[in-house]
């Protein structure tokens, strides 16, 4: 284990989203380094996400890993663009394990469409699961670590959430909005001892960039293209020439701004995304 990513013995980890991709590697991390985790995914696929979305089986298997580490866990299907359920999640977390120490707003959609064409269907579901989701975990755990004076928030933006890009017009803005969510968040609660920070990843190796779909949209070219084949394509929206990067990579950064050590560190945002970072402003 790297000293910089810090022990969670005896802290409470909610993470959004976790039935698999980068909160499942999230989640499983946090129990290995001792924490007991609270995490929710609305397993359900949606009619205007055109890949499957986590299942129950899913959810079912990261509490399977997670508490193979000996760690508690609860688990519930929720929809973080449920306020009630959201709630309720931190109300249950709260009672049975104490409190929540570190809140990850993980949960989230791609649904590319150019502005043309996209609906207002298309549009509501990347902005409900994206922003306000991280809206509705943000304001249920934030309350109760600012009355106990210790806390940390850590939102998943993109490296959409610092440029632009084409048939990502619903994307980007959520993303951007979760930057001034989290920035905003961070001033409120300086003086609680809680920090509020974001990632921006690029593109992550999970069932978001890998499907049919998203295939499709990067080789048109191609009838039924494969990975091998997207790879290239993947690879020009990084500056490292590298298509994809391991979910892992974005854990090391949760753990990191996580720790107790990171106290000082809020209201930024940490891009790991090839290099991507280097063509935004300073």
């Amino acid at each position: 284990m790297n000293s910089l990513e810090g022990s969670f013995e005896g802290k409470v980890a909610l993470i959004t989203g976790a039935a698999r991709g980068q909160g499942r590697a999230h989640a499983v991390a946090f129990a290995e380094r001792g924490a007991d985790i609270v995490i929710c995914d609305r397993c359900e696929n949606s009619d205007v996400v055109a890949y499957p979305l986590a299942n129950e089986e899913d959810l079912k298997e990261t509490v399977r890993l997670v508490e193979a580490t000996g760690r508690r866990c609860i688990a519930v299907k929720a929809d973080t663009a449920d306020r009630e359920a959201m709630d309720a999640l931190v109300a249950r977390a709260e009672a049975e394990f104490g409190r929540v120490d570190i809140a990850v707003a993980n949960a989230g959609v791609s649904v590319p469409a150019p502005i043309t064409s996209m609906t207002s269907a298309q549009w509501n579901e990347v902005i409900s699961s994206n922003l306000t989701g991280v809206f509705n975990t943000v304001a249920a755990v934030s309350g109760g670590m600012a009355e106990r004076g210790y806390g940390r928030i850590i939102t998943i933006s993109s490296m959409m959430g610092r440029s632009g890009g084409t048939q990502m017009a619903a994307y980007g803005a959520s993303k951007w909005g979760v930057i001034g969510l989290t920035k905003s968040v961070s001033l409120e609660l300086a003086n609680s001892g809680v920090t509020v920070n974001a990632i921006a990843p690029g593109n992550i190796s999970t069932p978001m960039i890998h499907n049919d779909m998203m295939y499709a949209m990067m080789r048109p070219d191609l009838e039924s293209p494969t990975a091998d084949d997207v790879e290239p394509v993947y690879a020009t929206l990084h500056a490292q020439p590298v298509g994809w990067l391991d979910p892992f990579e974005i854990t090391r950064v949760v753990l990191f701004l996580a720790a107790d050590a990171s106290a000082h560190m809020s209201g930024i945002v940490v891009p790991v995304d090839a290099g991507v970072a280097a063509r935004s402003n300073a």
